[in-house]
C-alpha cells in the first residue's frame, strides 16, 4: 500500500509520495514542489535531511553501528576479503569470482603505467607542495593522457577507464610523498599484490629491497576496507554532482580528492596526530586533556573521539583498533605520541562521561595510529584515506551515469538586496 505525506502550506494541501528502501528508510518524494505550489522550496543547510539521490551500494545505519557494502557487513568483508575484492564489489554490485578477480587485478596492472611527461608535471611542484594537492593535480592531468570521454552505455569503455585509474591512483599517490620526502620516484612490481605494491612503491630506498610485513600489508589493506565507501558523504557528493554535469571519471574523481582534504572530512586523521604531538609537546599529561575536553569553556577539542553520523560506536573503529595494537605489537615501536595515544583511549573507554555520550574513538583516530607507526607522515594521512575511498567514487559514480541523473542544481533562498537603482560612480 503506497504511503503519502500532506503538505499544507496557505490554506492548500498538497500530497507527496513517501518513497521505502530496502532497509525501511522512508523518505518524502518532493521533486514535484516547487511546480505544485508555485514555487516554493525547502531549506535544509548541509543536506542533513535531504536524500539527493537513491543508491543501492552502501547502507549506514548511524544509531545501531551498521555499514555494510551492497549488503555485505563491513566486518565479513575487513576479516574475509582484500580490499580489491572490496573494490570490484563496491563497483560492480557482487564478489568477483577467482576467474574475474584474477583478470581484474591483472587489468588494473596493465594499466598502472603512468605517462613519462606527468614526472614533469611532478617536477613543477615544490617539496612543501601538500600531497593532497599534489595528488588532485596529477589525477586531473591523466585527463590530458586520456582525452576521450567515457561512452557510459558502453560496458567496455567504462570498465577500461575504472581499471585505469584503479592501476594508476596508487601510484601517483606514492608518487606525491616520495616528492615531498625527496625520494626518486619507483614504479613498482607487478608481481605483488595491489597492496604489498603500494608499500614497496612508497617506502622502497634506492639501494635497497623493501618487503612489507603479513601484519603491516594486512592492517593496511583492512584500513582501506574500512575507508572504502561512506554513503552521500562530502566527497562522494562533490564526485556525483561533478559527475551529474557529465565531466569525466578523473575530474570527478579530482574533485573528491578536494572535497577529502578538508580537515573536517578526510584531515580528520591528521588532526589527531597534531592533538597528540599538541599534548606531548604540554607534557604528556593525558589527564589534563580529557579533563579540559570535559570543560565547555575551555577551548580544547578531543579529536578522533565520537562521530557525526554514528551516535552509538563507529563499527569500522572495533575493528581497526586490533590491527593498530598488532602493528604496534609487530614493530616494536617506542613512541610517545602512541604512548599518549593509548593514554587517551584507555581513559575513554573508562571515563563515564564519555561513556555516557558514546565519545568512543573512531576509525580517524586508530588510522592515525596506524599511519603514523607505518612512518607515513601526517600530511600524507589524508591522501592514504583518498587511496582507501577511489572504489567508493568509482562506484557511486558509474552508479549516478548509469541511473542517467540529471545535474545537480540545488536552490537557494535570496537574502540579498531588493531592487536597487544603479548610480554613476561620481554620485555614490
Amino acid at each position: 500500500m503506497s504511503k503519502n505525506a500532506t503538505l499544507e502550506y496557505e490554506g492548500k494541501k498538497y500530497e507527496f509520495p513517501v518513497i521505502t528502501g530496502t532497509e525501511n528508510e522512508s523518505a518524502i518524494d518532493i521533486k514535484t514542489l516547487r511546480g505544485v505550489t508555485g514555487g516554493l522550496t525547502t531549506i535544509d543547510p548541509g543536506y542533513k535531511n535531504t536524500g539527493s539521490c537513491e543508491s543501492a551500494i552502501t547502507f549506514l545505519n548511524g544509531e545501531e553501528g551498521i555499514l555494510r557494502y551492497r549488503g555485505y557487513s563491513i566486518e565479513d568483508l575487513a576479516e574475509k576479503a582484500s580490499f580489491l575484492e572490496t573494490a570490484y564489489l563496491l563497483i560492480f554490485g557482487e564478489l568477483p569470482t577467482k576467474e574475474q578477480f584474477e583478470k581484474f587485478h591483472t587489468d588494473i596492472k596493465s594499466h598502472s603505467h603512468v605517462d613519462e611527461d606527468i614526472k614533469k608535471i611532478l617536477d613543477g611542484f615544490p617539496k612543501s607542495a601538500h600531497p593532497m594537492g599534489v595528488l588532485s593535480s596529477l589525477t586531473n592531468a591523466l585527463i590530458a593522457f586520456n582525452p576521450s570521454s567515457v561512452n557510459v552505455d558502453s560496458e567496455e569503455e567504462m570498465y577500461n577507464a575504472i581499471v585505469k585509474i584503479l592501476g594508476k591512483f596508487p601510484v601517483l599517490t606514492a608518487w606525491a610523498y616520495r616528492k615531498r620526502v625527496g625520494k626518486p620516484l619507483d614504479y613498482g612490481d607487478d608481481s605483488l599484490g595491489y597492496v604489498e605494491n603500494f608499500l614497496k612503491m612508497m617506502f622502497k630506498k634506492p639501494n635497497g629491497e623493501y618487503n612489507a610485513s603479513s601484519t603491516v600489508v594486512e592492517a593496511l589493506d583492512k584500513l582501506l576496507i574500512l575507508h572504502a565507501d561512506h554513503e552521500q558523504n562530502c566527497s562522494t557528493s562533490t564526485v556525483r554532482i561533478v559527475g551529474s554535469s557529465h565531466a569525466g571519471l578523473f575530474a570527478s574523481i579530482s574533485a573528491g580528492i578536494n572535497a577529502l582534504w578538508g580537515p573536517l572530512h578526510g584531515g580528520a586523521n591528521q588532526a589527531v596526530i597534531e592533538m597528540l604531538e599538541a599534548i606531548k609537546e604540554d607534557g604528556g599529561d593525558t589527564h589534563k586533556f580529557m579533563e579540559k575536553a570535559k570543560d565547555k569553556e575551555d577551548p580544547f577539542r578531543l579529536m578522533g573521539f565520537g562521530h557525526r553520523v554514528y551516535k552509538n560506536f563507529d563499527p569500522r573503529a572495533k575493528i581497526i583498533k586490533k590491527s593498530a595494537d598488532d602493528v604496534l605489537g609487530a614493530l616494536g615501536i617506542e613512541d610517545p605520541v602512541l604512548d599518549i595515544a593509548k593514554g587517551l583511549e584507555k581513559e575513554a573507554l573508562e571515563d563515564s562521561y564519555f561513556v555516557d555520550r558514546k565519545l568512543y574513538p573512531n576509525v580517524d583516530f586508530y588510522s592515525g595510529i596506524i599511519y603514523r607507526a607505518l612512518g607515513i607522515p601526517t600530511e600524507m594521512f589524508t591522501a592514504m584515506f583518498a587511496l582507501g575511498r577511489l572504489p567508493g567514487w568509482i562506484a557511486q559514480w558509474r552508479e549516478m551515469r548509469l541511473r542517467k541523473e540529471p545535474i545537480g542544481r540545488p536552490r537557494q533562498v535570496y537574502i540579498g538586496e531588493n531592487h536597487r537603482e544603479f548610480k554613476a560612480v561620481n554620485e555614490r
